[in-house]
């Protein structure tokens, strides 16, 4: 079925998961926004705090992707582009975006609020089922890759490896020079020692010791991605660290400029209560000093290259 919102083209390839990932009756309230003909995203920030919103809407969301160096006259596969956070972005710094996203209601939220965006297209569907001729420069799975394992009717197979099934099929979407840009949460970044719950499950501690619960969600330590990445046909990464997180990062680090001592504060969990057992600032400092902040950094951002 394909439908027009605006200068956007929407396909749905039959798919909708809706009801199994949503944030609630909150993305109708945001359907509702993006439709007004006065819809404003710093007023509605101004007017809400909940998280979500937050999320969903600040432009703080942009400094994840906003200094990486696109070609203009290029092709973006943004996978699992919710409702539009990034999209807005990606559609500044390439020719071409196709937005992929399994919910239509995200889907609805994303082109509508794009809805003047002339490069821009949306398609509802799922990554591992997508059949197309196009080939892209560049796909973004932007907290997309710890979900694989909920998604995937297959996870329960004996061997069976949704994420680097994921990642394959993410591979064969690329053009033999095309980067793949993945942002996930660290599962030993320091603030889930310091007393911050995992993000996706709201328990304490669960992802540091090893997610012996088996609910289809999972991040992963450096060591992890970068195996997990080789074994997905990957040849080349290049690793960056967005602080505090890559939900709103305030800065972003890499291998050849990592933080000094000094330059970082606690990490603040705008998402929900958190415990705060150590005094976070001096440990940070303690691991910059000791050449260990990428091993626990609170996320990561890799590009991934054939």
């Amino acid at each position: 079925m394909k439908y027009s919102i605006g200068n956007v083209r929407v396909t749905n390839y039959g798919v909708d998961i809706n009801e199994l990932y949503s944030d609630g009756a909150i993305e109708y309230e945001f359907l509702n926004w993006v439709q007004q003909e006065n819809f404003n995203e710093e007023e509605i920030l101004e007017a809400d705090n909940r998280w979500p919103v937050l999320y969903y809407f600040s432009k703080n969301r942009w400094n994840l992707l906003d200094w990486y160096p696109f070609e203009r006259h290029s092709k973006i596969l943004e996978v699992g582009a919710g409702c539009g956070a990034l999209t807005g972005l990606l559609c500044e710094k390439v020719d071409h975006v196709y937005a992929l996203e399994m919910s239509e209601l995200r889907s609805k939220i994303l082109a509508y609020r794009h809805k003047t965006r002339k490069n821009l297209k949306v398609m509802i569907a799922d990554i591992n089922n997508y059949q197309s001729d196009e080939l892209f420069d560049y796909v973004t799975l932007i907290g997309i890759l710890e979900y694989a394992g909920k998604f995937s009717i297959n996870r329960n197979e004996f061997n069976f490896n949704p994420y680097q099934t994921l990642l394959e099929n993410v591979r064969k979407t690329l053009r033999p020079n095309g980067k793949l840009l993945i942002a996930i949460e660290n599962k030993f970044g320091l603030k889930y020692w310091s007393g911050a719950k995992e993000d996706h499950t709201g328990n304490l501690h669960e992802n540091i010791e090893g997610y012996r619960m088996n609910r289809g969600i999972k991040t992963f330590s450096l060591k992890e991605l970068k195996s997990l990445l080789f074994s997905s046909g990957f040849k080349n990464l290049k690793i960056y660290y967005p602080y505090p997180d890559y939900k709103l990062p305030e800065v972003v680090f890499s291998d050849d400029h990592l933080p000094s001592i000094g330059q970082l504060n606690s990490y603040y969990n705008y998402e929900r209560d958190r415990y705060v057992f150590f005094n976070e600032k001096n440990v940070i400092n303690e691991l910059i000093k000791d050449n260990q902040f990428p091993m626990f950094s609170n996320s990561f951002l890799i590009e991934a290259t054939n």
